[in-house]
């Protein structure tokens, strides 16, 4: 299993903060003393969600992400960036707001740290199931790419093949996606952790970031 590990810190400067994330450079020293110089991102982790309806369709969005200048199908989802919301709160209000639904059973299909290589975010996925129309939250305005988001429905097969054929590249949906797709096949969606279960390694990751003011 992954385990946590921290090497020492010999500096730390603080280049660059944006509305969500900031942008750091870290002088780290490695097991044999050799000091690296190392940029990554600080984000403030994330939730998304598969919501499956009664004939395994799932609830997508359709949203334009300026990076890589394409609009990618994308399940809802939505920054941890209120500070102490439980995780679960975070998925329902995401759910409501982007898709508005509501759902009665929730299970956790996985965990990921989205790009560990560069960037902290650390991303919960959720499977929702009993699906009901929900209104948005009182006073939720879609602003940005949200205001030009678009709803759609796709089969949980549909999407297994489009992942595979390399025509769906979110992270968030790919990890979603065949998490759901292993459940359903291997033990079912009964045997997935509870909404409430620990999330180690996202704790462990908070702990070593709060000298970072803002995160």
């Amino acid at each position: 299993m992954d385990s946590p590990e921290s090497w020492p810190v010999k500096s730390t400067d603080l280049l660059a903060r944006g509305a969500v994330s900031s942008f750091v450079d870290e002088r780290i020293l490695t097991p044999d003393q050799e000091v690296l110089d190392r940029q990554f991102t600080l984000h403030p982790g994330a939730v998304g969600i598969i919501a499956l309806d009664d004939h395994e369709r799932v609830a997508l969005v359709r949203q334009y992400r300026h990076p890589v200048q394409h609009r990618l199908i994308e399940p809802p989802a939505g920054l941890l960036d209120v500070d102490g919301e439980d995780y679960l709160i975070g998925a329902q209000r995401e759910l409501a707001e982007e898709v508005g639904l509501a759902a009665s059973d929730w299970r956790v299909l996985a965990e990921e740290f989205t790009s560990p290589g560069g960037l902290s975010e650390s991303m919960r996925m959720y499977l929702a199931r009993g699906l009901s129309e929900a209104p948005a939250p009182e006073g939720f305005v879609k602003h940005g790419e949200e205001a030009h988001m678009d709803i759609v429905w796709a089969s949980l097969d549909d999407l297994v093949s489009g992942v595979l054929a390399g025509r769906l590249h979110s992270p968030t949906l790919v990890v979603g996606v065949l998490a759901a797709w292993a459940a359903k096949t291997r033990t079912g969606f009964d045997a997935l952790r509870p909404a409430d279960a620990p999330w180690p390694a996202r704790e462990e990751l908070l702990r070593r970031q709060t000298d970072y003011s803002g995160h």
